[in-house]
């Protein structure tokens, strides 16, 4: 009698997650009936069906749900297992794997990893870009990831999130524009201008419609970004204004071509760390993260209970 293998069931978790027979034959360079077979052996076994066809690809059944998120656990803790065994083999100090944004290293982490580094030479740094907050979470659902520097918004099943920083909104404007010379800007004058928007389904971009949607305004999109360095560019040529979260690191003082203009009436946002357990880190990844939070500027340094103890 065949049982279950750790093949079965890598095989069934790329199924579930690509939704689709071909990709993953075409991922394993092997035929879409050995892909089946595998799926087969795990329905045998437990006597379930486990997939179900859709009018495009296949998708877990509510069994085959199960059967994934347990796989994908146990594969996903086995894979980590490994790769500090290997590091143990290497006879190295670690590795810290860290999923980021486009900008994130460059405004967040550039003083905290010099000094992380400076204190563990021996330890190895690995970074993930991911394009949204969405695909760093993801990151650390799946354990390509230890860690996860995102802006924070909806949870993510088996995933914490720990808000450390906070981000007012400023309105970035060349100094040559009408409104530069304001203290603040209301929401009123944000009404129709004329606006770089923020990357599609970006979770500062979803926040800061969301809070303009539920006071009326409507803001006239002139370009579009991927990246919140870009929108600061791009206002910076006169394509537009850019409301962004102030960054640590943006410093427009006199002879500069753009003004950093608040917005008091918009909630700052929020960024912070993320893990699927805080309290199942190494060591090395909870100083990583400590050390970063602690080099944060400018900005209030973090104080207690920014992250757990």
């Amino acid at each position: 009698m065949h049982t279950m293998t750790l093949d079965d069931l890598r095989v069934f978790v790329a199924v579930c997650e690509a939704r689709n027979l071909s990709a993953v034959a075409r991922d394993l360079s092997c035929s879409q009936s050995a892909v089946s077979q595998h799926v087969k052996r795990l329905e045998r076994e437990t006597g379930l069906l486990l997939l179900e066809r859709r009018p495009r690809g296949v998708a877990p059944t509510g069994a085959g749900q199960i059967l994934y998120q347990a796989a994908a656990e146990g594969l996903g803790g086995l894979a980590a297992a490994l790769r500090r065994l290997d590091d143990i083999r290497r006879g190295v100090g670690g590795t810290v794997r860290i999923a980021t944004g486009a900008t994130t290293v460059r405004h967040f982490m550039s003083a905290g990893v010099a000094a992380f580094r400076e204190r563990h030479p021996e330890v190895g740094l690995a970074f993930e870009t991911a394009g949204s907050s969405r695909r760093c979470l993801e990151a650390v659902q799946t354990r390509q990831a230890d860690l996860a520097w995102v802006t924070i918004g909806p949870q993510l099943d088996g995933v914490e999130q720990h808000a450390s920083y906070e981000m007012p909104w400023v309105l970035v404007a060349r100094t040559d524009d009408a409104i530069a010379h304001r203290e603040t800007i209301t929401l009123a004058d944000l009404d129709g201008i004329s606006h770089i928007e923020l990357p599609e389904h970006a979770t500062s971009r979803v926040q800061l419609e969301g809070q303009l949607q539920r006071h009326g305004v409507r803001l006239m999109p002139t370009a579009s970004v991927a990246d919140w360095d870009t929108a600061l560019l791009l206002a910076e040529l006169g394509l537009g204004r850019a409301i962004l979260p102030a960054l640590p690191g943006w410093t427009y003082g006199p002879g500069s071509i753009v003004r950093l203009i608040p917005i008091p009436e918009l909630s700052p946002l929020s960024a912070g760390w993320a893990a699927r357990r805080w309290t199942d880190l190494s060591p090395l990844a909870i100083e990583f993260a400590e050390t970063v939070l602690a080099h944060l500027r400018p900005g209030t340094p973090p104080g207690p209970g920014l992250l757990p103890s």
